[in-house]
C-alpha cells in the first residue's frame, strides 16, 4: 500500500508543470523554413519582431496561429474542469516542448506519449508525470524506467510518476521481473493499467474476464494497479448516431471493468479508480459516459459500495486542430457549453509554375504536409507586388489540391465564370499560397521548427519539435 505522503506526491499538481521553452535554442542554415546564413538563437531571430515575409524566413514554412493555440488550450482546460476530469495531453502530435508548456500552464496533469523514445524526450523537458499510453515490453526500456524512478526517490531527486499499459500476461511478467526487489517508493511511482480494446481493433484485452485475469496478475506481481484504460476511437470511425452509440457502449464497458476491479479489491481502497480514454474525436461521449461515481454490488448480490472515478483524457490533436479530419469529427459543438476549436496550422508554399490553364504547381510536397487522410486545403493567397514584396494574404476561392509529389503540390483552379478573368491569371510564379492541413499527428514530424504568428504575421515564437 502506498503511504499517504507518497500518494499525495503522486496526485498533487506538478511543481515543474510550466516546462518553459528555451529561447537559447539554436537554429541555422539547416533549419527548414528559415533562411539564415549562420547559427542563431531563437531569441536572436525573434529580436525586432520579424514577420514571416522578412528575410529570416523561407518557403515552405509552417506557421501556427498564436490566438488559435491560446483558444484551443483554454477551451480544453475549461471543458475538463467543468466535467471534473483530468487532462494528460498526448504530445506525440507535435513532440514540442514549447507547445506542451502552454498545456502545462493551463493545468495539464502530465504528458501522454506513445513509446519509450518519446518518454525519454519528455523527461528532458522536466515533466514529472508521463502516461505511456502503450504496452512497455522491452526489458531495456523497463530497466531505464526503473533507474529513473529510483533516481526520483533518492535524496535530491524530483518527483516522477509513469503510467503504462498491459494487455498480456507476458507484459506483466516483463514488468514484474524488471521491478523485482525495487523499494515500495519506486514501485509506487509506476502505475500499471489494464488496457481494454475491441475485437478487430488494436491493442487491449477483448473482454471483462480477460481484464480481470490480467488485473489479478498485476496485483499478484506486487505492481500498482490504478485502473483501466482504453481508446474509444477504435470503436467507431464516424459520427453517425450509430457510431456515437458504439463509442458510448465502449465507454460504459470501461466503467464496467473498473467496477469489477473494485468489486474484487484489486485497486487501492483509499484512491479513486482510474478510467482513462483518448478524448479527441469523441470527447463529447467520453465526458458524458465516464465521469461519476461507481455503484458496485458485492459478489453474490452483497452490500453496495460507492467508489469515486478519476477520469483522465489524453486528447492531443485538439491543440492545433485542422481544416480536415479533426474539423469533420468535431466533438466540440456536441458538448454542452462547448464551442468550435480553431485551426492553427498553415503551411505556406511558393507558386513555382502555372504551366497550363487551371493548373498551379507549388513548392510544397509530401515532406511538408500531412496526406494520410486528406490532401491539404488551399486557404490563402499572397501576391507579389511590383517591388518583389508580398501583399497581405486574401482568401483563395475556387482552388483545390489534387495531388502531391515529394516536393510539388498540384493546385487545380476552377474554370472562371463567364465574363470574368480566370483565377489562374491572378496566380503567378513567385506568389505564395497558404494551405490548411488534415490530421496534425502526421504534420509535425516533417518540421523541426514552426513559427508562431500573430494576426499581423508577426512571429512571436519559434517552437521546436523533437521526433
Amino acid at each position: 500500500m502506498t503511504d499517504p505522503t507518497q500518494a499525495d506526491r503522486l496526485t498533487q499538481p506538478s511543481t515543474r508543470a510550466t516546462v518553459p521553452a528555451d529561447p537559447s535554442a539554436v537554429v541555422g542554415p539547416a533549419t527548414k523554413g528559415l533562411r539564415l546564413d549562420a547559427e542563431r538563437t531563437v531569441a536572436d531571430v525573434l529580436a525586432g519582431s520579424p514577420r514571416i515575409t522578412d528575410d529570416a524566413f523561407s518557403w515552405p514554412l509552417l506557421t501556427l496561429d498564436d490566438a488559435a493555440l491560446d483558444h484551443n488550450v483554454a477551451l480544453m482546460a475549461r471543458l475538463c474542469a467543468e466535467h471534473g476530469v483530468e487532462h494528460a495531453p498526448h504530445v506525440k502530435t507535435a513532440m514540442s516542448r514549447g507547445l506542451y508548456a502552454r498545456q502545462a500552464r493551463a493545468g495539464a496533469w502530465g504528458a501522454t506519449v506513445a513509446n519509450p523514445a518519446q518518454l525519454r524526450v519528455v523527461r528532458t523537458w522536466g515533466v514529472e508525470r508521463v502516461f505511456l499510453a502503450n504496452e512497455l515490453v522491452d526489458p531495456r526500456e523497463i530497466a531505464w524506467l526503473r533507474r529513473e524512478l529510483e533516481a526520483s526517490v533518492a535524496p535530491g531527486g524530483t518527483p516522477f510518476e509513469v503510467w503504462v499499459y498491459v494487455d498480456s500476461i507476458e507484459g506483466v511478467g516483463l514488468l514484474s521481473r524488471g521491478f523485482a526487489g525495487a523499494s515500495e517508493d519506486v514501485v509506487a511511482g509506476l502505475g500499471v493499467l489494464v488496457e481494454v480494446g475491441v475485437p478487430g481493433g488494436r491493442t487491449g484485452v477483448r473482454s471483462t474476464a480477460d481484464a480481470l485475469g490480467l488485473a489479478r496478475a498485476v496485483r499478484a506481481a506486487g505492481l500498482r494497479l490504478p485502473g483501466v484504460a482504453g481508446y474509444e476511437g477504435s470503436a467507431a470511425g464516424g459520427t453517425t448516431p450509430e457510431d456515437l452509440a458504439k463509442v458510448a457502449a465502449y465507454c460504459r464497458g470501461l466503467r464496467d471493468v473498473a467496477a469489477a476491479f473494485v468489486r474484487e479489491g484489486l485497486v487501492p481502497d483509499d484512491e479513486p479508480v482510474v478510467v482513462t480514454a483518448g478524448g479527441s474525436s469523441f470527447l463529447d461521449v467520453v465526458l458524458a459516459e465516464l465521469p461519476g461515481p461507481l455503484t458496485v454490488v458485492g459478489t453474490g448480490g452483497g452490500t453496495e459500495t460507492t467508489r469515486d472515478v478519476r477520469v483522465v483524457v489524453r486528447s492531443g490533436a485538439y491543440l492545433t486542430h485542422d481544416h480536415g479530419f479533426c474539423a469533420r469529427m468535431d466533438p466540440w459543438d456536441r458538448i454542452p457549453g462547448g464551442e468550435p476549436m480553431h485551426a492553427a496550422a498553415v503551411v505556406w508554399g511558393q507558386v513555382l509554375s502555372v504551366p497550363e490553364p487551371g493548373l498551379v504547381l507549388c513548392g510544397v510536397g509530401r515532406r511538408d504536409v500531412s496526406y494520410d487522410i486528406d490532401l491539404p486545403t488551399a486557404l490563402w493567397l499572397r501576391t507579389l507586388d511590383e517591388n518583389g514584396g508580398l501583399r497581405p494574404a486574401h482568401d483563395l476561392a475556387g482552388a483545390r489540391v489534387t495531388g502531391l509529389n515529394d516536393q510539388h503540390l498540384y493546385l487545380t483552379v476552377d474554370p472562371a465564370p463567364a465574363g470574368s478573368a480566370p483565377v489562374t491569371t491572378q496566380i503567378r510564379p513567385g506568389d505564395v499560397v497558404g494551405f490548411g492541413i488534415s490530421h496534425p499527428c502526421t504534420l509535425f514530424d516533417k518540421w523541426r521548427v514552426a513559427a508562431v504568428v500573430s494576426d499581423d504575421d508577426q512571429v512571436v515564437d519559434l517552437v521546436g519539435t523533437e521526433f
